[in-house]
């Protein structure tokens, strides 16, 4: 498989990626050798190998979930790292234009 320019750069436009071109053909030579190393995938007979959705056993290591009493609101800010009189403190990560 050849890359050549023009294919590159369509397949960089549907990306939305810039590269600056001292870099392109270094950028070329790698996902030309990342495509050739997933066509030898092509080479393996994997006619007798069955899908699996998962490598191994599942199990849950969670104990099982029960209701139980609940926290009253001054026991839960009291394991708080930060907290006001009725409310826990958390960082800001919204910010204002």
């Amino acid at each position: 498989m050849e890359m050549d320019d023009q294919h590159f750069d369509k397949l960089a436009l549907l990306c939305r990626l810039n590269f600056p071109p001292e870099e392109k053909e270094a950028i070329k030579t790698d996902l030309l050798k990342m495509i050739l190393f997933v066509d030898k995938l092509k080479e393996l007979q994997l006619g007798d190998v069955h899908p699996k959705l998962l490598m191994g056993e599942v199990n849950n290591i969670f104990r099982e979930d029960l209701p139980g009493k609940p926290f009253s609101s001054s026991m839960a800010l009291k394991q708080a790292s930060e907290a006001d009189v009725h409310f826990f403190k958390v960082p800001k990560v919204i910010r204002k234009n």
